[in-house]
């Protein structure tokens, strides 16, 4: 029985939690979602690098904790209780910014639903089919409500909408887990609009810490405000609808109808993810493909490069024009690419200014442009101009709107599997990516989900 005075949109997104199944998925989503998870997977036990502050602290500060061993901290060979995990685990999610993400808007839900899922279902003991679902869920969620406050809103306000959103998208995944009835469904969204939070001040934070612990704050409140719920802890239950509501703290320009339009008949949310091929915020890489391949395909020499301008939306430059963070930053982003031809997740942690004499001469060519006219489609197209001027005086330009990894320009399965295994392949050994890869990719079929979160929680065993 629904709570009464709760709203009509606050209700259809309980309903909707509570009578969630697994067969609700497609066959053609459920292959999707697998492919996140397993990109995903690969991200997350990525940031179990020992060179990789991030991962090394948050999981310190989570053994310090202690409490019951309920579930596995990746790649840290412990278990913690479920919140410390979903802490832990949704922090290292996203420090290697290099797992799926949701161009239009603006988010990284894989790196908030892995986590909530894993902690939950290994704890519950429950399949690998309900994990999978948790996950397509969480991701569907987190991105309709990120188009109802609108992207550009919550960053003009200086709010991060994967941290915001992805509070919530948590929450629904944990209350399916937690088999919420739609009474405590509707507590759960609202205690997670009491927890929804994230400013974009990790902006200032060299060290990187901060910008993904915002990920591990999602997934961390999104399954205690569900596990207060199913205690029958009170919340607000007109979260969307009435008084203080989520669009009246988040956005200036919300649009409500997203978060209930087409409910069930389509998950954009999965569906539009994009596989990212770099380590870097997803602002950067149509510039990346269109620098590369301007470099590739004109046989450019670094010492011929004598300027480099990145034309980009107006709302998204302040995010990586001469950010401190080398992650976000285009004028070390850029230049390192163009050094080594790709990026390595050690590049957002090791300066490469500082040990290569081209790279620094490189980023003090680049310069950044707000452009007006491109900020039109923005953040449904993250659209870019490219120019690059030679030390000749031949000038070299490219107009890029769809990076490779975007459903428009997905990258083939061989491609997804190298990605997987370089990325990972600096904590794990073949032998376990391998087995990894079995366990993430046939987690429909598993009636738990011990086997993959064996191989994700133990310590690192590459060779090299």
């Amino acid at each position: 029985m629904a709570t009464t005075g709760t709203g009509p949109l606050t209700r259809r997104w309980a309903q909707f939690i509570a009578g969630f199944t697994p067969e609700k998925l497609s066959p053609e989503l459920r292959a999707r979602t697998l492919q996140m998870i397993l990109d995903g997977s690969g991200a997350l036990l990525a940031a179990a690098d020992p060179r990789i502050s991030t991962g090394v602290r948050v999981a310190a500060f989570v053994k310090q904790q202690g409490g019951a061993a309920q579930s596995s901290i990746v790649g840290q060979g412990f278990k913690s209780n479920v919140i410390n995990a979903a802490l832990a685990n949704g922090t290292m999610g996203y420090a290697c910014d290099v797992e799926p993400h949701h161009p239009e808007g603006v988010l990284h839900p894989i790196a908030v639903m892995i986590p909530t899922a894993l902690a939950l279902a290994e704890h519950l003991g429950a399949s690998g089919r309900q994990l999978v679902a948790a996950v397509a869920l969480g991701c569907e969620l987190e991105y309709r409500l990120s188009m109802a406050l609108g992207p550009v809103e919550q960053y003009d306000l200086g709010f991060h909408p994967s941290a915001v959103c992805g509070c919530f998208g948590a929450t629904a995944a944990a209350a399916y887990l937690l088999g919420l009835d739609e009474r405590q469904a509707i507590h759960a969204l609202g205690l997670a609009g009491c927890q929804a939070s994230g400013l974009m001040a990790w902006e200032s934070d060299e060290t990187e810490n901060s910008r993904p612990f915002q990920m591990g704050l999602a997934a961390r409140n999104g399954v205690t405000a569900a596990m207060l719920a199913k205690g029958g802890f009170g919340g607000p239950i007109s979260i969307f609808d009435d008084g203080h509501t989520v669009f009246g703290a988040f956005s200036r320009k919300p649009t409500p109808a997203h978060l209930t339009d087409e409910l069930g008949t389509r998950f954009d949310g999965i569906m539009e993810l994009a596989i990212k091929p770099y380590s870097s915020v997803s602002f950067l890489h149509p510039a990346l493909d269109s620098l590369l391949g301007i470099a590739r395909r004109e046989k450019l020499r670094l010492e011929d490069v004598a300027s480099i301008t990145l034309r980009f939306p107006s709302s998204g430059t302040h995010c990586i024009d001469s950010n401190p963070l080398k992650s976000h930053c285009a004028q070390y982003i850029l230049p390192v690419a163009l050094t080594v031809e790709g990026l390595r997740v050690i590049d957002l942690f090791r300066d490469r200014r500082l040990e290569n004499p081209q790279v620094a001469a490189l980023s003090g060519k680049v310069t950044v442009i707000p452009d007006d006219d491109l900020d039109r489609g923005f953040p449904n197209l993250y659209e870019t101009i490219v120019e690059v001027t030679t030390t000749g005086g031949k000038r070299f330009s490219d107009k890029n709107g769809i990076a490779r990894g975007y459903p428009e320009a997905p990258l083939s399965d061989a491609e997804i599997d190298a990605k997987f295994r370089r990325i990972a392949g600096a904590v794990a050994s073949p032998r376990r990516l391998d087995a990894l890869r079995a366990a993430a990719l046939g987690l429909w079929e598993a009636p738990d989900v011990s086997t993959y979160a064996t191989l994700m929680g133990a310590v690192p065993d590459a060779t090299t």
